[in-house]
């Protein structure tokens, strides 16, 4: 192998073959001319993925390898580490989209004459666009030379799909693979922020991390976007994201914005900040004196609370910050203080509780703090609570985002015009600062709401006990009458394997994205909507259509549904198999209700650890001709018709108990 050349893994080769990894074990098996490992642990091997690509051409494994596939392994297997090929992948691909003639010139000859030439040409590039002090450096002909083919694959990308799109598709899949390594702001929450901070020309993240939040700012003409990160290769990423997407002056800076603010004379219209969270070297003992603690130096325990005040130091008077906050530091007794300061002053506008699930850490509902620096106006006198945790969607896919912002947003808007907002019990509430000044300051947004009124409150009772007493005879009605048994019936049997292959039916696996609405296996067992999301894999999401049968693989449960139209154009969430049937040869409803079987699915099964797993491919049903199988298929239609009543009646049976158990304890209703 050539020194420097792109290695790749067996989970590479399996993405690059379209196989799973056990196929390329058995590959190094049985064939002795597949390639020797290069590097690696003895586990976990690599190889030179020109020797792969040769191998699997000759095998006939491979006709052509994808371009995004091949640049991404070339990306993965950079031999200085992904993050480096990914700044020169950025500076090319500035390169390309701002000087096509120069990288074309750079790009004729061959690898090292273009290693020579790059530096001083995206030197020309970096410099205007980012200014000496802040663009990020200009690698060298030595460190480009290594990185020569995957930039080439990279320019080839960008003419294929533009420049800014092969740059997001790289970065967002090196972000993907490498989860724990970065706290990531999800798309949603970061464009809630944006859009709470309003128009802002000058913006400012002092934690930037991968530049999420200033991508989700709205352009205005004449724009400054600002960030900064203590570690430099996220400050250069961030840069380079931005100026593709972007044609806004942009200005990185590596350093703590805590201990070493590298932007100390700014003046921004808004800061959005995801700071790190329960921090204790914050940098306490240095900064005793700082002046940017208007409202209170911030405890050893309170490094929340310091990034606030950094926010408000950096803002012009009347900005606007929005901090994406822990729930505990609306509550901790050791910022009581610097709560209560911000609060009489007028900086603390609105507490905002969101959804679990909305960002990392994913268990826990973290907080949006909406902040205003003072300007010589009278201070505000209330602060606005929201709770959006009512917006979560029922399933695991996450929360209903777009309910999470009509929430959220219908709250904001009227008090951020008129300092009120109408109360809506449960969810949100204008609370009078005096209220809020006692020995605790808990700004925890469920402490000071009313509680909500299920089902329209104790006027909407009747009505409520009516519906569900008109559900309950339906469900009596829909009732399956249970005949006598008879011997059992012995039929010739196939398998859902089996029918694939002869063409009877189309099996696929989910979990590809994104889409906006999911179909998860959650949902699938409770008889819901969509309700997830998928992230951006760089693949198409399967999308179900009417009479498609979906089967949920993980738990050991007995599920089928066939999709009706209500649900026709979700995208299959992850842990879920879509079998599409023929419908000339195979009944949908017969489908689904043989494959629901118990002794079906126990045979199917699996185990491994706690876990169950179901190979849909073992499941069975019995060969029948058409209409045998329609006439059963009534029959599930029926039964699924009667078991969606249930589902029905139980839930409005919880929220008629629900009901009087508040009216009675709020005495809004008499016992008798």
């Amino acid at each position: 192998m050539r020194d420097n050349e792109t290695e790749v893994t067996a989970a590479g080769i399996a993405r690059l073959a379209g196989v799973g990894r056990a196929a390329v074990s058995n590959w190094r098996r049985r064939h002795g001319d597949f390639p020797q490992p290069v590097g690696g642990t003895e586990t976990s091997p690599t190889f030179s993925l020109g020797e792969v690509e040769d191998w699997l051409r000759r095998q006939g494994k491979l006709a052509e390898v994808p371009l995004r596939e091949r640049v991404w392994q070339q990306l993965a297997g950079h031999p200085e580490g992904p993050v480096t090929a990914l700044v020169h992948a950025g500076c090319v691909l500035l390169l390309v989209r701002d000087r096509p003639t120069v990288w074309q010139e750079a790009s004729a000859g061959s690898d090292t004459r273009l290693a020579e030439l790059l530096p001083t040409a995206l030197e020309q590039v970096l410099t205007p666009r980012f200014g000496a002090l802040h663009r990020p450096a200009v690698p060298t002909s030595a460190h480009l030379l290594p990185s020569a083919p995957l930039l080439r694959g990279v320019a080839a990308l960008a003419a294929e799909q533009g420049a800014p799109q092969a740059y997001e598709f790289l970065l967002g899949r090196h972000l993907d693979a490498n989860p724990r390594q970065y706290t990531l702001t999800p798309a949603d929450p970061a464009a809630l922020m944006a859009e709470l901070a309003g128009t802002a020309r000058v913006v400012l993240d002092p934690a930037c991390g991968t530049g999420a939040l200033l991508g989700a700012v709205a352009p205005v003409p004449g724009q400054q976007l600002h960030g900064q990160d203590s570690d430099p290769a996220l400050a250069a990423l961030t840069a380079l994201r931005l100026a593709l997407h972007t044609r806004a002056d942009v200005r990185t800076a590596v350093g703590d914005s805590l201990r070493a603010d590298a932007f100390d004379t700014l003046a921004a219209d808004a800061v959005l900040c995801h700071p790190p969270f329960n921090e204790r070297n914050w940098g306490h003992e240095e900064l005793a004196y700082d002046p940017r603690w208007e409202y209170g130096f911030p405890a050893r325990t309170e490094s929340e609370l310091a990034w606030v005040q950094h926010a408000l130091a950096r803002l012009k008077d009347g900005g606007t910050a929005v901090l994406l906050m822990p729930p505990a530091a609306a509550s901790r007794r050791s910022g009581r203080r610097i709560r209560a300061d911000l609060l009489r002053r007028g900086a603390l506008r609105a507490v905002i509780a969101l959804p679990a699930g909305t960002a990392p850490p994913y268990n826990i509902p973290l907080h949006l703090w909406l902040l205003r620096r003072p300007d010589r106006g009278r201070p505000h006198p209330e602060l606005l609570v929201v709770d959006a945790g009512a917006a979560v969607a029922e399933g695991r896919g996450g929360p209903d985002w777009q309910a999470v912002r009509s929430t959220v947003l219908d709250a904001w808007r009227p008090f951020a015009r008129e300092s009120g907002t109408p109360e809506v019990p449960g969810v949100s509430r204008s609370v009078p600062v005096i209220e809020l000044l006692d020995d605790d300051v808990d700004l925890a947004p469920a402490r000071h709401l009313p509680p909500p009124v299920p089902g329209g409150g104790v006027e909407a009772l009747p009505a409520l006990r009516a519906r569900l007493d008109e559900t309950l005879r339906l469900t009596a009605e829909l009732a399956p009458p249970v005949t006598d048994p008879v011997e059992q019936t012995r039929w010739p049997l196939t398998t859902v394997g089996e029918l694939a292959r002869a063409g009877a039916l189309v099996m696929r696996s989910g979990g590809q994205g994104p889409h906006a609405r999911v179909l998860t296996d959650h949902d699938v067992l409770a008889g819901t909507g969509p309700s997830g999301t998928l992230p951006d894999s760089g693949e198409e999401p399967v999308l179900v259509a009417e009479g498609d049968v979906v089967v949920p693989v993980l738990g050991g449960g007995t599920a089928a549904r066939v999709i009706d139209r209500d649900t026709a154009g979700a995208a299959l969430g992850r842990n879920l198999v879509l079998l599409r049937p023929d419908a000339a040869a195979l009944d949908a409803w017969f489908l689904a209700g043989f494959l629901r079987g118990t002794a079906n699915n126990r045979q199917a099964s699996s185990y491994a650890s706690t876990a169950t797993r179901l190979d849909v491919r073992r499941l069975q049903l019995p060969r029948l001709p058409p209409e045998r199988q329609r006439r059963y298929g009534e029959r599930f239609r029926a039964l699924a018709a009667f078991e969606d009543t249930l589902r029905l009646a139980g839930r409005l049976g919880e929220d008629l108990v629900r009901g009087l158990h508040d009216g009675l304890t709020d005495g809004t209703l008499p016992p008798d």
